[in-house]
């Protein structure tokens, strides 16, 4: 018989790795926040099937709760959503926290993922905090955020935090990203505002902005990983030189920014705000 390769994280062999001794160890815990730029979703499910399953290697690929949850089926991983509001709302986070004290349908916990933590305001994290706290031993809670920092002190120090690898530094970033990352490392307001106002009078759109913003974004958690391993590009490791939390107050601000870049909001109105944000 032909042997089966294990499912993996995409790009993430030793993330991976990582996980699936964690959970051949019992040691996953019931809470996780899974971060960085990578593709979220796959780490979310990857780890779901790692909670899920009863093989040996956790997550096996090969038992139905595997498969399951790898095909998105598994009536015991819930993915919270809800469409009908801007964010998340606390009567949708109220029905999770009630529905976890009711026992799994077929698997071995009760999953909850959050593929998007930037849609939990701290209103709604709050309702979340005593159920992640002191919920029962067979609810299991799984947050995506492109940078943890969106999630409340409260939140993260009840967590076990995967970071899935910074992109790497390369000439696909736009260079007015690099030249943002330059100014927002200098921290002088009048180099953001001057750079803010070159953009706007460049007409740039809203979804180049977006753009923009992202690769900046990206720029930022490579530095922000150049912190805890002092390596990467080199200006990776000149923003590390910013220290994790401003690093990480200036990537949950372009992430705002960035949420922002998808509504009808006029361009300049953007940069002005940008700029006055990334000066404070």
């Amino acid at each position: 018989m032909a042997h089966q390769e294990l499912p993996a994280i995409p790009g993430e062999p030793r993330l991976s790795q990582r996980i699936r001794e964690a959970a051949g160890r019992g040691a996953l815990g019931h809470a996780a926040v899974l971060s960085g730029q990578g593709d979220l979703a796959a780490a979310a499910r990857f780890t779901a099937a790692a909670l899920q399953c009863r093989g040996t290697d956790k997550p096996c690929g090969a038992c139905p709760d595997c498969r399951k949850v790898l095909r998105e089926i598994h009536p015991d991983v819930v993915v919270v959503e809800d469409p009908d509001h801007k964010n998340i709302s606390v009567d949708v986070l109220r029905r999770v926290a009630s529905d976890a004290s009711v026992l799994p349908n077929e698997g071995r916990r009760k999953v909850y993922v959050f593929p998007d933590c930037s849609l939990l305001d701290g209103k709604a994290q709050n309702v979340l905090l005593k159920v992640v706290e002191d919920g029962p031993p067979h609810a299991a809670f799984l947050f995506c955020a492109a940078n943890s920092a969106v999630l409340l002190p409260t939140i993260r120090s009840r967590t076990t935090e995967w970071k899935l690898s910074p992109p790497p530094e390369t000439a696909q970033a736009d260079d007015r990203a690099r030249t943002l990352c330059e100014a927002i490392l200098t921290g002088k307001a009048a180099e953001l505002a001057g750079l803010c106002a070159e953009l706007e009078n460049s007409k740039i759109s809203r979804e180049e902005l977006r753009k923009l913003l992202s690769d900046a974004r990206d720029l930022l958690a490579a530095g922000l990983a150049a912190v805890y391993t002092g390596q990467g590009g080199a200006l990776a490791v000149r923003l590390a030189g910013m220290g994790k939390y401003r690093l990480s107050a200036a990537a949950e601000r372009l992430d705002g920014f960035i949420r922002q870049c998808s509504y009808n909001i006029g361009v300049g109105h953007l940069l002005g705000a940008l700029a006055a944000e990334l000066a404070r």
